[in-house]
């Protein structure tokens, strides 16, 4: 493996770098977007009992925030329960797009790795038959052996590169699709509180969890 690693020319090791990146990313992402961590199911019933015994207070709304992202979106709607509803709702909305911003950490980082590693490999193609054509220019092509490190070259910066993309585009998308479910739960957890604060009806939690 070092001996391919070693005849891909220099420009394998920034992608080996963007290799360790995309790598650490990926095992970042997995365990930062759990659904446990992000939006824990049994903060809208701790909520409910809370405002049901009157226990808000800013000790316990501290803690919500520090709990996880859901619970600083909740946390927004606690702080503006006695707004109106509109305030309410700005309120979540506004402490919402930070949470989401800070879901999509990194992985900008790794859509970059993900468009560019293929262009590196591509350049080491190039580089790879310049050098094969050079010498094929000095010294014709009756030893095989002088174009060989020309042609490895070409070959295995690409095919590096496409190693390196592929599952970076994969984890990317899935991370995406992953973000947005996580997003429209929260969605719907703040809706529902909303609800406990502001509807017009009785908000019954032990209801809503039958259904």
């Amino acid at each position: 493996m070092l001996e391919f690693f070693i005849a891909g020319g220099w420009l394998m090791y920034p992608l080996l770098i963007c290799l360790t990146i995309a790598t650490a990313i990926v095992a970042e992402r997995f365990w930062s977007l759990q659904t446990k961590r992000i939006s824990p199911p049994e903060l809208i019933t701790q909520i409910w009992q809370w405002l049901r015994y009157n226990q808000v207070d800013d000790n316990r709304i501290q803690a919500l925030k520090e709990n996880s992202p859901l619970g600083q979106i909740l946390a927004a709607g606690l702080v503006n329960r006695d707004c109106s509803r509109e305030i309410t709702r700005e309120g979540i909305e506004d402490v919402g797009r930070h949470v989401t911003v800070q879901l999509e950490r990194n992985l900008n980082t790794l859509g970059t790795i993900a468009a560019i590693s293929p262009l590196i490999g591509l350049l080491g193609t190039v580089i790879g038959m310049i050098k094969v054509f050079a010498v094929i220019t000095a010294e014709g092509v009756g030893n095989p052996e002088t174009l060989a490190g020309g042609i490895s070259e070409a070959l295995l910066t690409t095919a590096m590169g496409l190693m390196v993309a592929i599952p970076s585009v994969i984890f990317y998308r899935f991370f995406r699709g992953k973000i947005s479910i996580l997003v429209v739960d929260m969605e719907e957890q703040a809706m529902k509180l909303i609800e406990m604060l502001h509807g017009e009806r009785k908000f019954d939690i032990d209801e809503e969890q039958k259904e």
